[in-house]
């Protein structure tokens, strides 16, 4: 199938969707070797220099692979998806029930590590938040969001504190529609309060099961919110 001569206007763009669709097609199947740069380029009507920067596109997006000396092959029909672009897609339980895993053993690690900057961030996080109940729901959920990654702050692991600003975006979108579906906050503004406090208690009291244990019991019940989109 010839792949036809581009139109001026951004080329590398062209030719890495050019291929692409060959790819998609099963013109190349997965394990393939793509012609070399001067046929594609020929093909193509474009400068190898172009072709190049394509086939980096198309590598980034998992899609071929080169080998040294050998050329470059195909390795999937269709782009691999990133992180961020997989949690963007996923069900906000789908993600809570991944975010209970990493909150919890950092609330464990938090009470370990905690230092005495922590257990200060961690109280004003918490104070935060009761302010926080005086505004509209986007504020509050800010104000939570913040106070939680205070904990993931305090267990000094970068790899969660990583996860847990990759769920955020999420997370932020959940609670609000949740908020908004359940109205938990006409009866209580600072719904959560209590079981937040004894979260900031158990990290600043140095003891990791009560973190844990408290903060699992609180996200378990907001995951089942989330479950039933309803307080019943």
């Amino acid at each position: 199938m010839p792949l036809g001569a581009l139109r001026p206007s951004p080329l590398v763009e062209q030719a890495a969707q050019r291929l692409r669709e060959q790819i998609a097609a099963g013109h190349w199947p997965v394990g393939a070797k793509l012609p070399g740069e001067t046929t594609l380029a020929r093909e193509l009507g474009v400068g190898r220099s172009t072709v190049r920067e394509a086939l980096r596109a198309l590598a980034g997006a998992g899609l071929v692979r080169p080998r040294q000396g050998a050329g470059v092959f195909v390795l999937a029909g269709e782009p691999v998806e990133d992180w961020p672009a997989r949690l963007r897609r996923a069900a906000v339980t789908d993600v809570y029930e991944v975010r209970m895993g990493v909150e919890v053993q950092a609330a464990r690690l938090a009470a370990r590590r905690r230092t005495p900057g922590d257990i200060a961030a961690l109280a004003a996080a918490l104070a935060d938040r009761r302010a926080a109940a005086a505004d509209g729901d986007a504020a509050f959920v800010e104000a939570d969001i913040a106070l939680h990654a205070a904990v993931v702050a305090a267990a000094h692991n970068p790899v969660l504190t990583g996860l847990f600003a990759e769920f955020v975006p999420v997370l932020r979108e959940g609670l609000t529609a949740l908020l908004d579906l359940t109205r938990l906050r006409e009866r209580d503004p600072c719904t959560g309060d209590a079981t937040h406090a004894a979260l900031v208690d158990a990290v600043t009291a140095g003891d990791p099961e009560a973190a844990a244990t408290t903060l699992g019991a609180e996200l378990e019940s907001t995951l089942a919110l989330l479950r039933t989109g309803s307080t019943a």
